[in-house]
């Protein structure tokens, strides 16, 4: 695997937070419109006359001194085809379900396109996969030959880790890290309380064809990878790497890791930019959010936002990030396009440790998971107020939004994934 030229040095962008606040199914796809016209052309022998022009200019080809041009009105258009409206995320939300099995899930994702996967890192070495009806439709074994993908020095069967998930644009594949991996020749497993000077080896991201369910490439990156992230535009895959300080940015298209942007201390969540221009990565062991230019790997800061920055989420339209602060308790947003610069204008408590969230596809509705209140806060986005607190299972740890149907699905440390719906 070959990594570019590490980024030049990070430029800081001071930001002064706000004021600190407390917290005041039915399916339908897209129709292919196909428009088929079938011209029938009766040929006549009209000298100098031929049936393309006559067809296109309108002419009787059987009339050979016509008094007057015969005027043809312009075909209409065929309509073009659009995708039915997506459902309005709520900000009051009730159970529907409960996932139990096999399963111990670190996180759970949705592909939008009607499935779900959730890793089950070394408690269970799958990654389960559900439709929208909440069956299991498929379980994905973590064990690889690694030779067959290329990669020496580990014989026999690996197995990994499954932490988090990231779907292509068009969902037909997923990219799934590896907290560690075990076998011959992989060493110590990962750490959370690991250091820049450790004896780690590099762990991998597996892709899952999800038309087969079978792992089809196997991409090495850092030291302990947890959080990634795909570009809106499909071309790069994001990885941070907890026990590496960095982030591997890997073309899609050469399976290569092109560039390794140092971050600091143990990176975590990632949110791309509509324009897949900027990655925003959470670093835990500060306060900060870095701000990654993806096409030369310079780095700058947003300070002060939060202690142990976690989950970071982008709006649709670019302008502001929601951000989990472990540490701190609350949720931040962030004014990207602020005329002072990048500023908190707003926080709000949800509960002890807030840590994964999901984005709502409109963007009025953010869901956290509140790892040690063992709750579900919904915030409004525009007034960052807490519309609805949920009790969850023991230790609610991954969280994703469905935009087909408005769902979240979340799983937690109990074994078990809650699917919720819209209360109205």
């Amino acid at each position: 695997m070959s990594n570019a030229r590490q980024s030049r040095p990070s430029r800081i962008i001071p930001v002064a937070p706000a004021d600190r606040r407390a917290p005041g199914r039915g399916r339908s796809s897209p129709r292919r419109l196909v428009v088929t016209l079938t011209a029938v052309l009766a040929l006549a022998g009209a000298s100098g006359v031929t049936a393309c022009a006559s067809a296109q200019d309108g002419v009787d080809p059987t009339q050979t001194a016509p008094t007057s041009p015969v005027a043809t009105a312009a075909p209409t258009p065929s309509p073009t085809p659009t995708a039915p409206p997506l459902p309005p995320s709520s900000g009051q939300m009730v159970k529907v379900t409960t996932i139990a099995g096999e399963i111990s899930p670190k996180s759970v994702v949705a592909s939008g396109t009607g499935l779900f996967v959730a890793q089950n890192m070394m408690y269970r070495h799958t990654v389960t996969v559900y439709d929208a009806e909440f069956e299991l439709v498929a379980t994905v074994s973590d064990s690889v030959d690694l030779a067959e993908f290329g990669i020496s020095g580990h014989p026999g069967t690996s197995k990994g880790a499954p932490v988090e998930a990231a779907f292509m644009p068009d969902g037909k594949h997923v990219y799934v890290s590896n907290y560690a991996m075990y076998g011959q020749g992989h060493g110590a497993e990962g750490s959370d309380t690991c250091s820049a000077n450790n004896s780690l080896q590099p762990s991998f991201v597996y892709r899952i064809d999800m038309k087969t369910f079978a792992i089809d490439q196997v991409i090495q990156v850092g030291k302990t990878p947890k959080f990634v992230a795909v570009t809106p535009d499909g071309k790069h895959l994001l990885v941070t790497n907890w026990c590496s300080y960095d982030m591997s940015v890997v073309d899609t298209a050469t399976q290569q890791v092109v560039r390794t942007v140092p971050l600091g201390k143990w990176p975590r969540g990632i949110a791309v930019s509509p324009d897949s221009a900027t990655a925003y990565v959470a670093n835990f062991g500060s306060s900060d959010i870095a701000v990654v230019d993806l096409a030369t790997g310079d780095v700058e800061w947003i300070k002060d936002v939060g202690r142990a920055t976690r989950h970071v989420n982008v709006s649709p339209d670019g302008q502001f990030l929601y951000v989990t602060c472990n540490s701190s308790g609350y949720v931040a947003k962030i004014d990207l396009e602020h005329p002072e610069g990048p500023k908190v204008v707003a926080t709000v408590a949800t509960g002890t440790q807030p840590r994964s969230s999901a984005l709502a596809s409109d963007g009025l509705h953010l869901y956290v998971v509140n790892y040690e209140s063992n709750t579900m806060s919904v915030i409004e986005t525009t007034t960052m107020t807490v519309t609805q607190t949920l009790p969850t299972g023991h230790h609610p740890i991954g969280i994703t939004y469905d935009p087909q149907t408005a769902n979240v699905w979340l799983a937690s440390y109990s074994g078990t994934i809650v699917v919720y719906e819209p209360a109205t």
